[in-house]
Parts: structure tokens; C-alpha cells; sequence
């Protein structure tokens, strides 16, 4: 908020937690154009600003949308704003949430103790105990002009590289937090990676098809994911000549 109030006549703050809005109040009032910003004690799903504005900055991140309410929010927001003011929206920090899905062989052999959990990775980053066996493929591009649904569905098949053990799958969620039409480019932001162990292990070779569904509720548990991810080896084709 202060940072925005650097560029702001004026900055609503609107926070859940009530020691977090006196903290902020007194922060505030030690910092320049701190003065600009009205800390408000409220629920994001029902609060709405007193004036139009040009920019909302929504944080509530998380890889594949999951545990933070972003997009519900956003969404309960839109709807709830243009009943009280009509059109344009604002701007909305990030613009864009585009997200993939990978398959790899993961290790989970932690100094010989097994355990297949949930890692989270720096992007741009070697991972030695990650095998990428195949190629990332996007399955869901959420624009926050538009309409957007709350669940995620997706069937989609890749094409194995290498030989392996397909154990996890990878989620990856760029943020596009900004379209810069000027220089025709975006500020992007990529979440760590998150690798989900599947419940099946599946042995893999180069050259192998393999087809991976999911589905879940933007904002929903990491385990409801977990438990909705299935990978199976697609039917080989075949033709009869005759």
C-alpha cells in the first residue's frame, strides 16, 4: 500500500485481521504518503471502496490458484463493483494467470527415509532429483477482464522423452502482472514450482504416450488436487490392412 501510494492520490487497504490493521495504520503514519492510505478492517468478498478506482492489487497468490481465494474474490469483486458503479473496471494487478502441468520422476529419498510429499522449487533452478520426462502443457489461462470459472478440468496427453518412472506431476503458474503495450511485452512473475506425488507410479519409456486428467476448485486444498490426479499409458493405435 505504501509503495502504491507513491503513485496514488489515494490507496484503500483492506484487511482481514484486525492486529494486522492497527500494524499497518502505525507503520504507515512512520513512512512519507502514508497519509494517502486508509487502512480498512473488512472481508475482501464483501468490501467495496467508496469511489470508483482505476487499480485493485489482489496478493492472495498461490501456485495453480490452490489454498488463497484470488480469483473468487476478484470475480465476487467485478460483479459487485459494476452493480455499484457500472463500467469501466479497474485494472487488475495481476492482469493475467497462465498455468501448466508437467510430467517427471521425482526423488523422495531423503537420507534413505522414503517419503513422498509436496515440494515446492525455485524456478530457473537445477534440480538434480527432478527428471522432466516430458514437456510442460498449459491448461488453463485465467484473464481477469473476463468472466473467469472456479474449477479446473483437464485431460490432456504428453509425449514421453526419456525413460523414467512417472511419480509427479509439476505445476507451474506464471503471473502476468502486467501487460505493457508501449514495448508490446509483459512483467511476468513465476510462482516456485509445485510437485505433486501421484498415488500410482507409472514406468515410462521414450517415445510412450501418457494421458494425465485432474480436476479442482481455485482456492481449494493442495490435497483435493493431489487426490483428482490420475496417469495411465494411452491404447497404442493400430490398423488392420486387408
Amino acid at each position: 500500500s505504501c509503495f502504491a501510494a507513491r503513485k496514488a492520490d489515494k490507496v484503500y487497504c483492506v484487511e482481514f485481521n484486525p492486529d494486522m490493521v492497527r500494524e499497518a495504520t502505525r507503520f504507515l503514519a512512520m513512512n512519507e504518503g502514508g497519509e494517502k492510505v486508509e487502512v480498512i478492517h473488512a472481508d475482501a468478498f464483501e468490501y467495496l471502496p467508496p469511489e470508483p478506482v482505476d487499480v485493485v492489487i489482489c496478493e492472495m497468490i498461490h501456485v495453480a490458484m490452490l489454498r488463497e481465494k484470488q480469483v473468487e474474490v476478484i470475480e465476487n469483486f467485478k460483479q459487485r463493483y459494476l452493480r455499484q458503479f457500472g463500467g469501466p473496471l479497474p485494472v487488475f494487478l495481476p492482469e493475467a494467470v497462465l498455468m501448466a502441468v508437467q510430467p517427471v520422476q521425482q526423488e523422495y529419498d531423503f537420507e534413505g527415509f522414503y517419503a513422498p510429499i509436496v515440494q515446492f522449487q525455485q524456478p530457473g533452478v537445477l534440480h538434480p532429483g527432478t527428471l522432466e520426462l516430458g514437456q510442460p502443457a498449459v491448461y488453463s489461462l485465467i484473464d481477469f477482464t473476463q468472466p473467469n470459472e472456479l474449477t479446473y478440468r483437464w485431460e490432456g496427453k504428453f509425449a514421453i522423452e526419456r525413460d523414467g518412472t512417472l511419480n509427479a506431476l509439476r505445476f507451474v503458474t506464471k503471473n502476468i502482472l502486467a501487460v505493457v503495450q508501449e514495448r508490446s511485452s509483459t512483467i511476468d512473475w513465476l510462482n516456485h514450482y509445485m510437485t505433486l506425488p501421484l498415488a500410482e507410479p507409472l514406468a515410462v519409456r521414450a517415445g510412450d504416450v501418457v494421458q494425465v486428467s485432474f480436476a479442482y476448485r481455485a482456492g481449494g486444498s493442495i490435497q483435493s488436487l493431489q487426490a483428482a490426479m490420475r496417469a495411465e499409458l494411452a491404447p497404442v493405435a493400430t490398423a488392420v490392412f486387408a
